[in-house]
């Protein structure tokens, strides 16, 4: 049994992810969806919000986990039985990033292998990023995400433009 483990900060869960997940759940007997605590950026949502907004919009899939971690990657990849690091790339900036990540990764633990999956055409231009200033500007983002996101994501950004 091969377990994935797709790490990311998901502020939110974008439709792209969730293509990503899936596509990982078909070629991996499981896969672990870590959502990380504390990314060196700017949230919009905490770290629960963001694991419930995830296992929300992946509950259909049984090989499907979505869990929080903090600390190194290959750390909590090791803790729950992750063989394989999922990563999705969507433009040539990416790969240079994930390039440099995987390099130092396997310097971690060289036994961790990682499989980046090119994002599925329709969701190449999408981020979280732009997503959150898609709706902070009222933008039409129901394409982009989950119904019960964009709620959460309208919700967040009336309050944060009530401050």
């Amino acid at each position: 049994m091969v377990t994935a483990f797709y790490p990311g900060t998901f502020d939110p869960v974008t439709n792209g992810h969730i293509d990503i997940a899936v596509r990982s759940a078909s070629l991996f007997d499981k896969v672990v969806v870590g959502v990380f605590d504390c990314p060196r950026k700017e949230l919009l949502f905490s770290l629960e919000e963001r694991v419930a907004l995830a296992r929300e919009a992946v509950k259909e899939y049984d090989n499907i986990s979505v869990e929080p971690y903090s600390g190194l990657t290959v750390e909590f990849a090791r803790t729950c039985g992750a063989k394989v690091l999922v990563r999705g790339l969507r433009v040539s900036g990416d790969f240079e990033f994930e390039f440099s990540m995987a390099m130092m990764n396997r310097q971690l633990d060289p036994d961790l292998e990682m499989v980046c999956l090119m994002t599925s055409p329709k969701f190449q231009f999408l981020s979280s990023s732009i997503l959150k200033e898609v709706a902070h500007l009222n933008g039409d983002i129901s394409d982009f995400v989950p119904a019960h996101i964009e709620k959460a994501v309208r919700q967040k950004t009336r309050e944060c433009n009530n401050l």
